[in-house]
């Protein structure tokens, strides 16, 4: 369960940047001194222009010595705001880049912690968006908003003291133009604003997984001729967020207009008070005095407006940001044991076990049991979606089961360390990823501290030294992302090398040659079955052909044990197992017919 926040939005970024609460405390009061001192020129200039006018039109009898010294004050006020808010804004970086450090850390370091098929649920598109995107504004919001966001809450009080100290007549006709536009602004932020900016969160979350994935499967997206196909994908995530961002500006269209019309010509309020005010003055040094002043304040008020509605758009936008993180902080990690127990042998037993996926209320196993014994092969088949990739996640705790129990040598996998736990279990997927490292690194990355004749006597197993060896620089050829200098075969039959190397009682297989050309299969498999030597082996099967020699079989079905046995013994069934074995077996005498049609 999710713990329940108490914070959102600004002051939880503020939580997050509590380890440099004093250098914000301290960029907070030189902003505000900064906001402050931005105003007295404006004040300096209300004094250099009483002066000239009182002379009006005797400028000799100008007091020149008091004019100078007004305009130096305007000349420090200027340098005053300029060095405060310099010195505000490295304070507020160091916070933001000491922050960003930490949330990274701590991501990077939660995300290793929780289940590893909260990955494979979420997608590489989401975390890379929160651990970028999301928390480098977080990063910009404390380094460069924050300054302003104090400015823009202290600017207004001085403003306002100034509006109604020096003519109150005028000050009441700058503020009127003020609350309209702060009225339309947080009309503009109301309640559906949070449900608004948690929509753009998603959909450019969505976006961008769309982009990662059709990027990275390209290779394999041409290959296959899927390249329409899959662009099409791509190109609806791409309509969805336009669609979206196209209703997002329009919500903001009007109110934003609105906004920007009245803070850019307040000097239209000031105007029409100034002819009523004017016509019925005593002294009209004072009112022209007043009126200029106000016209020449009115940019500044037009300044400080500006940057409060940057400031409530920067917030708006981060919050979505903060969310999505807390999103996945919010989730459970793993119970850690610091001393757990060790198995007896390799023997996996699951006991009445149930499991949903986080969010599902639907069971993706359903109080399965069944036993697959040390040193034999267990083979698991199945409808699509039966839950033969659930079964195999569990086994390696990629997920906690909702209810009953899995066992590794009679001892649960909850009451193992996380290391003993690995040190048991090897997993060799069909969707092989190779690290931007060497090949030699790559072999022995779940065993670090192998040995180069380890690595070279793996590799030989797992029939891939020969390739190795013709490489440019062996072992120590460094691969792309993703291994993309290596065919899908190499790859796989780099992906069993590891596992020989780690050399673990328990090996998990998705059927590693569902997609191999026959060169590769023949080696794949002969890779195969000297890993499968004397481990207890539980395949996921997609290719029925691949292991009906195996000591036992399980059907699944709708995440229920159906049925289990031999290959001849479920065929004997006349069950689900025969009903797919009899298309399986039609598959194979459709593309044999159809190969000799062709010849």
């Amino acid at each position: 369960m999710k713990k329940k926040k108490t914070k959102s939005g600004m002051s939880r970024i503020f939580e997050l940047a509590t380890d440099h609460k004093g250098l914000l405390a301290v960029s907070g009061v030189l902003a505000a001194l900064a906001a402050t001192a931005s105003f007295v020129p404006y004040v300096a200039v209300y004094y250099i222009i009483r002066d000239v006018i009182s002379v009006y039109p005797e400028f000799t009898k100008l007091n020149v010595e008091a004019v100078w010294g007004y305009g130096m004050i305007a000349v420090i006020g200027i340098a005053a705001d300029v060095l405060l808010f310099f010195s505000s804004s490295i304070c507020a970086h160091l916070a933001a880049f000491g922050t960003q450090y930490k949330l990274k850390t701590i991501l990077t370091e939660h995300i290793a912690k929780i289940p590893l098929g909260f990955h494979f649920r979420m997608g590489s598109g989401r975390f890379r968006k929160v651990l970028n995107q999301d928390i480098e504004q977080m990063e910009n919001f404390i380094a460069h908003v924050y300054p302003d966001m104090v400015a823009a809450f202290v600017a207004p009080l001085v403003l306002l003291a100034i509006l109604f100290i020096f003519d109150w007549r005028f000050g009441v006709a700058a503020f009127i133009a003020v609350l309209a536009a702060f009225g339309i602004q947080m009309i503009a932020m109301g309640s559906s604003n949070s449900d608004l900016m948690a929509k753009l969160q998603k959909n450019t979350a969505d976006m961008t997984e769309a982009t990662v994935e059709y990027v990275r499967g390209m290779p394999v997206l041409k290959a296959f001729g899927q390249t329409a196909h899959s662009f099409r994908q791509l190109r609806g995530s791409i309509t969805t967020y336009t669609k979206f961002m196209l209703t997002y500006t329009l919500k903001w269209k009007i109110s934003t207009a609105s906004f920007m019309t009245l803070i850019n010509n307040i000097y239209l309020f000031l105007i029409p008070v100034g002819i009523l005010i004017g016509k019925g003055t005593k002294n009209y040094n004072d009112f022209l005095l007043n009126f200029i002043f106000y016209l020449l304040l009115a940019p500044a008020i037009a300044s400080v407006l500006h940057k409060f509605l940057y400031v409530s758009s920067s917030s708006m936008r981060v919050s979505g940001g903060v969310e999505s993180f807390d999103a996945i902080m919010a989730f459970p990690e793993l119970p850690k044991i610091n001393q757990g127990k060790k198995p007896d042998d390799g023997a996996v037993s699951f006991q009445n076990v149930s499991f949903s996926y986080s969010g599902d209320e639907k069971l993706a196993l359903s109080d399965v049991s069944f036993t697959a014994r040390a040193g034999e092969v267990t083979a698991i088949v199945g409808t699509s979606g039966g839950g033969k990739s659930t079964i195999a996640h569990l086994i390696p705790r990629f997920w906690d089961v909702s209810s009953g129990s899995i066992c590794i040598g009679n001892v649960d996998i909850r009451e193992m360390t996380e290391r003993d736990l690995m040190r048991q279990v090897s997993f060799v997927f069909q969707d092989v990823y190779l690290f931007n490292q060497s090949i030699r690194d790559n072999i022995k990355i779940g065993f670090p501290e192998a040995s180069d004749e380890d690595v070279v006597n793996a590799a030989k197993a797992a029939c891939c030294d020969e390739f190795i060896t013709n490489l440019p620089d062996g072992y120590d050829t460094v691969l792309g992302e993703g291994g993309i200098h290596l065919s899908g075969g190499e790859a796989q039959r780099i992906s069993i090398a590891r596992a020989i190397i780690r050399n673990t009682p328990v090996l998990v297989l998705d059927e590693a040659t569902a997609f191999a050309d026959p060169e590769n299969e023949r080696l794949i498999q002969t890779a195969l079955r000297r890993l499968m030597e004397n481990r207890t082996v539980i395949i996921i099967a997609h290719r029925l052909g691949t292991i009906k020699d195996a000591d036992n079989i399980l059907v699944m079905d709708k995440g229920k044990l159906v049925e289990s046995g031999t290959h001849q013994v479920l065929l004997q069934a006349g069950s689900l197992y025969s009903d797919m074995w009899m298309r399986y077996t039609q598959s194979l005498e459709w593309g044999i017919g159809k190969e000799t049609v062709i010849s």
